[in-house]
């Protein structure tokens, strides 16, 4: 049991960062623009090697966004939880922080899903018919990462889960 706990919380804290690296970096996409290259991020897009905000206000980064933050903030939720399903003391015996923690990088695997299947449906559709010579870029290759360890760590939980239960079954106290 505490072998998959303590693989879930190496994948979950793998994926966390990947997925703070992936939200925070300028590396989505790569493109070919006037002749120079270029490259845009959630946040930013760089060209000449000078970098500006994306100040507009478009309905495909915000939601990007907001479920890449949801995905990393209910990632960090489960790391705590999986920290705290180490410890046996439990104030509720109906709860099991191991299911909980499996259940919180589950949710953390959909924000991210919903995330990258908006940017990429978008950016196939519409970017990437506007710039001829253009890629995805590293930033976002990281973000599909995340959403395999976050979920492989909701997979490791919830067999910890599961053999928690079993076992309890088995030996009542």
């Amino acid at each position: 049991m505490h072998s998959f706990m303590g693989g879930g919380l190496f994948c979950a804290i793998v994926g966390n960062i990947l997925l703070v690296v992936s939200t925070a970096t300028d590396y989505w996409m790569q493109y070919r623009l006037s002749g120079s290259f270029a490259n845009q991020g959630l946040w930013r897009y760089c060209m000449s090697g000078k970098c500006y905000m994306q100040t507009d206000s478009i309905a495909y980064w915000n939601a990007t966004r907001a479920f890449m933050i949801l995905s990393a903030m209910s990632c960090f939720a489960g790391i705590i939880a999986g920290i705290l399903s180490f410890a046996h003391f439990s104030a509720f015996e109906r709860f099991n922080r191991s299911f909980a923690a499996g259940i919180m990088f589950f949710v953390s695997t959909l924000f991210v899903l919903l995330a990258m299947a908006i940017y990429t449906g978008v950016t196939v559709n519409f970017l990437g018919k506007r710039f001829g010579d253009w890629r995805f870029s590293w930033s976002y290759i990281l973000g599909w990462v995340a959403l395999l360890m976050t979920f492989f760590a909701g997979i490791f939980y919830m067999c910890a889960y599961r053999m928690h239960e079993c076992r309890r079954v088995v030996d009542p106290r």
